[in-house]
């Protein structure tokens, strides 16, 4: 496996991870009232600076073992890797533009904060699950 494609599988599984430990503890902290009363600030920067620590350790981690058995392949990449993450970015931008898209409409609704900042945090989820997942699915069966 490419060194690149590594990293992608590395932050796939931390980005689902970390999404449902947010909306996990978001709820927890609901309980039985309303999700505008959840102090969502800390859980939101806990959720998405403990994301980035474990994307980066996981792929040190995962780096650190593939180097030890093929040392021929560590942190090189082709045209192809370069390719497919461009692909990737532009699959990602499409929906935090949506995601950007959904919040002017909530500002203009005069929605509350929660649902405002929720929705931009689950536009980047969205964009970085189906970016990755388009990462891997073009690892796999090539750029159309």
């Amino acid at each position: 496996m490419a060194y690149e494609e590594r990293n992608v599988w590395a932050s796939l599984v931390v980005s689902v991870i970390t999404l449902t430990t947010y909306i996990v503890l978001v709820f927890q902290q609901a309980g039985d009232g309303p999700l505008t009363d959840v102090d969502w600030f800390p859980l939101m920067l806990w959720t998405i600076g403990g994301g980035i620590v474990a994307v980066i350790v996981i792929s040190i981690l995962w780096g650190i073992i593939a180097g030890a058995r093929d040392r021929d392949g560590i942190g090189t990449a082709d045209i192809r890797d370069r390719d497919i993450s461009r692909m990737g970015s532009r699959v990602e931008q499409a929906f935090v533009v949506i995601a950007g898209l959904g919040v002017i409409v909530l500002c203009a609704v005069n929605a509350h904060v929660f649902w405002i900042a929720n929705t931009m945090f689950l536009g980047f989820a969205v964009a970085a699950l189906v970016g990755g997942i388009a990462r891997v699915i073009a690892y796999r069966r090539g750029l159309v």
